[in-house]
C-alpha cells in the first residue's frame, strides 16, 4: 500500500520567468509546517504559533506593531485599506499599482474604496505627484484623500529608499492622510539597498503595511501589519468579512517564522535579485533588445522584436508587460539558478541572431 495516493504532474525541471509566484516553496518553510503539525491548536489565530509570531513580527518591525495574517496579497491590501479609511474616503496610488491594475477591483467592489491613480514615470509617487489627486477636503462631491498607497518594490521592479517613502509620509501625515504600502515584495527592496525592514517601513512612517510571504518562498500567506495603532480600526472583524481569516492558522503563522526567525527573508530575497541582475547583465548589449528599466529588485523589463518574443514564449514563460510597445517583464526568484539564467540568456541570444 503506497504512503500517498498523490502522484507528481509535472516536471520540477522546467523554469519559467514570468513570475516569482511560480516558484515552489522553500525547504525550511516545508520543514516548519511539518513541525507544525501534530495534535490540536486552537483555530483562527488562537494558536501558540501566531501568538509568537507577534514577536518575531515586533523584532523586525518595533513594538507598536501587529501582526494579522491573511490568505493572499489582495486580501491583505483591502483588509488594510478598509482598516485605514471611511467608506467616503479614497485612496491615492500609482497608475501602476498592483490595487488599481492587478487585482479585479477587488478595493473598490470588496473594500468599497475609491481609487485615485496617478501617472508615473517610473511606478513611484514623489510628494508633487501625490498632490495632483490630493485635494477637494471637505468637498461633498468628491471621495476624500485618506491614504496615499505605496508599492514597495513597484510593479515596474523599482525601489523607493528610506527617504523617499519619509518625504511622503511626512507629506501625506502634513495633509492628514495616511500611508500604506503594498510590501509584497519589501524583502527585495531590503535587500537591494541593504537596509532592514523597518527602515522601509516603521521608521519612514509608514502606519499600516501588507507584507509579502508567497513570492519569497512562502507555500500562502501574507501579512497585514499594523505599524500605528491609532491609524486603524475594526481590523479583527474586517478581515473575517474580507474572507481572509484561515481556520488552521498556525500554518500560515509557522511559515512566516521560518522566513523572519532568521534570515531566510534576506537570503531569499538577495538571491532572486542577484539572478535578475545576472539576465541583464547577461542579455544588455544584444542587438535589438533593450533593457527599459533599471534592475533593482527582482525583475527585469527589455523591448525587443515581437517576432522573438513568440518564439521565445514557446521555450520559456514569461509574460508580455506592454502589447502595445511589446515590452515584456522576466522575474526571478529565489530557487532561480545561475544555468537556469544562463539558459535563458542563450534563448534569447539564439532568437535574436
Amino acid at each position: 500500500m503506497p504512503a500517498t495516493s498523490a502522484v507528481r504532474h509535472h516536471d520540477p525541471g522546467v523554469r519559467g520567468f514570468a513570475s516569482d509566484n511560480y516558484a515552489g516553496v522553500h525547504p525550511e518553510v516545508l520543514t516548519a509546517v511539518a513541525l507544525a503539525n501534530g495534535g490540536h491548536q486552537v483555530s483562527y489565530g488562537e494558536d501558540a504559533y501566531t501568538a509568537h509570531l507577534q514577536d518575531v513580527f515586533r523584532a523586525h518591525f518595533g513594538p507598536t506593531a501587529h501582526v494579522y495574517p491573511v490568505f493572499n496579497g489582495t486580501g491583505a491590501n483591502v483588509v488594510a485599506l478598509q482598516a485605514v479609511t471611511d467608506r467616503w474616503e479614497s485612496v491615492i496610488c500609482a497608475d501602476t499599482a498592483h490595487i488599481h491594475v492587478d487585482e479585479c477591483g477587488a478595493p473598490e467592489k470588496v473594500g468599497g474604496l475609491k481609487l485615485l491613480p496617478v501617472p508615473t514615470p517610473d511606478g513611484k509617487l514623489t510628494p508633487e505627484l501625490v498632490d495632483l489627486q490630493a485635494w477637494g477636503w471637505g468637498d461633498q462631491h468628491r471621495a476624500q484623500p485618506r491614504v496615499v498607497s505605496l508599492a514597495e518594490s513597484t510593479e515596474l521592479g523599482t525601489v523607493y529608499t528610506p527617504e523617499e517613502i519619509a518625504g511622503i509620509c511626512r507629506h501625506a501625515h502634513d495633509h492628514g492622510m495616511l500611508v500604506h504600502l503594498d510590501g509584497a515584495r519589501l524583502a527585495n527592496a531590503a535587500a537591494t539597498l541593504g537596509v532592514p525592514l523597518r527602515a522601509l517601513t516603521t521608521d519612514a512612517g509608514v502606519d499600516v503595511l501588507s507584507f509579502g510571504g508567497t513570492k519569497n518562498g512562502l507555500m500562502f500567506g501574507e501579512a497585514v501589519v499594523v505599524l500605528n495603532p491609532d491609524a486603524v480600526k475594526g481590523i479583527d472583524y474586517l478581515r473575517k468579512l474580507s474572507m481572509q481569516l484561515t481556520s488552521k492558522m498556525r500554518f500560515l503563522s509557522v511559515q512566516f517564522e521560518a522566513l523572519l526567525a532568521g534570515d531566510l527573508w534576506l537570503r531569499n530575497a538577495g538571491h532572486a535579485n542577484a539572478m535578475a541582475t545576472r539576465l541583464a547583465d547577461a542579455v544588455r548589449g544584444v542587438p535589438g533588445l533593450e533593457i527599459t528599466r533599471p534592475v533593482q529588485s527582482n525583475a527585469v523589463f527589455a523591448v525587443l522584436p515581437r517576432e522573438a518574443t513568440e518564439r521565445l514564449q514557446k521555450r520559456f514563460r514569461f509574460y508580455t508587460w506592454n502589447e502595445h510597445t511589446g515590452e515584456v517583464r522576466w522575474m526571478t526568484s529565489f530557487d532561480t539558478t545561475e544555468a537556469d539564467i544562463d539558459a535563458f540568456a542563450a534563448g534569447i541570444r539564439e532568437e535574436l541572431g
